[in-house]
């Protein structure tokens, strides 16, 4: 049996989880979630505990049990606590603000690039190079990271544009003089 798929997932205090069939809604603090999950999985809502099950022993079905029961962890620790990522903003002239309709970035272009919030994200801007990402849902949060990453990766000569904080960067040798 799945090590991770056969313990149970505990709901903390201040959150409500509804099951109706295989969708899956989890009320907290933080917001709301929603999921559905594969048909051939059961789940069990016993008092504070949800129980995920599966039918058979098949390769697949091991892998869909760790999975399922890992996607409802994260719905019930982002209603309660939340998700945060931050990233780092490292260049002469690179900044960051955080603005009603998004993030502007100042990123070595000739022009600003905007990117707008997702609904259930919020950024926020530490000293215009620090940008922190929160939101309930932790693929939306890590993906709108990678999203805003992606727009200018950390070069390996001078090390600039955006990097995960604490992301350890390998820096290249640049050209040595000629002879």
């Amino acid at each position: 049996m799945s090590r991770i798929g056969r313990r149970p997932v505990t709901v903390p205090k201040g959150v409500t989880v509804t099951v109706q069939g295989q969708t899956v809604t989890a009320k907290g603090p933080k917001g709301e979630l929603s999921r559905t999950v594969h048909p051939e999985m059961q789940l069990a809502l016993a008092g504070e505990t949800i129980t995920v099950s599966r039918p058979s022993e098949e390769p697949r079905h091991k892998a869909l049990h760790g999975l399922t029961r890992t996607l409802l962890q994260n719905m019930v620790d982002g209603v309660a606590r939340g998700f945060l990522k931050t990233l780092e903003i490292q260049g002469v002239g690179y900044k960051a603000e955080a603005k009603p309709a998004g993030l502007q970035l100042a990123l070595g272009f000739s022009h600003p690039v905007m990117y707008p919030t997702p609904a259930g994200i919020k950024f926020t801007v530490d000293n215009n190079t620090v940008v922190k990402i929160e939101g309930p849902d932790k693929e939306l949060v890590g993906q709108v990271a990678a999203e805003i990453r992606s727009l200018r990766k950390p070069e390996p000569y001078k090390g600039k544009g955006v990097r995960y904080q604490g992301e350890a960067v390998r820096r290249k040798a640049g050209k040595t003089g000629a002879k």
